[in-house]
């Protein structure tokens, strides 16, 4: 029998509304939105992102006035170094069924770069991070952990609302 995924669990257990997850957020919402710092303040920190894991830091890009709008507190999975910072996998520039289904293509709790290469969920969600322009440390999410970091509504995009965002990469994938 084949291994059940993050979005399987999800879709059987708690399908209510028009999309699986409604319940699931409403959940975390009833619990609170945790802060910025009190999701970095508790957890595993590095000065740069932790490979095979998914980090959250605090970041404010080189250039904010040129993009038409950007994550502050960006979900990263980290991809490869750059100069001067690294590329990583956003997980907040895609809603949160699609987040789910490119954490599965990563490999649930062993996050695997080479799974999600080919993946077009990855396309809208490919950034560039320059570590001078980190605010924070870098939070490592434990792998038993991932399913909620990604269902957290902690996403702060500035410029542009949140379905704006995940309606730009819905038409990019």
């Amino acid at each position: 029998m084949a291994e059940e995924t993050y979005f399987d669990k999800i879709s059987t257990q708690i399908k209510t509304g028009n999309e699986p997850y409604t319940w699931y957020r409403n959940r975390i919402k009833e619990l609170g939105t945790p802060t910025v710092p009190e999701l970095l303040r508790s957890g595993k920190l590095n000065k740069t992102p932790h490979p095979k894991h998914l980090n959250m830091f605090v970041y404010a890009p080189k250039f904010a006035k040129k993009l038409p709008y950007y994550d502050t507190f960006p979900l990263v999975m980290y991809l490869k170094s750059a100069e001067g910072g690294f590329y990583g996998l956003n997980f907040h520039y895609l809603p949160y069924a699609l987040r789910a289904r490119l954490l599965d293509a990563a490999g649930q709790d062993k996050l695997d770069v080479s799974a999600v290469e080919n993946s077009r969920l990855t396309k809208p969600t490919i950034k560039r991070y320059l570590y001078g322009y980190a605010r924070s440390m870098f939070r490592k999410i434990d792998s038993e952990d991932n399913l909620t970091a990604i269902m957290l509504p902690v996403q702060r995009f500035k410029k542009a609302s949140d379905s704006k965002v995940w309606g730009d990469s819905r038409k990019m994938i």
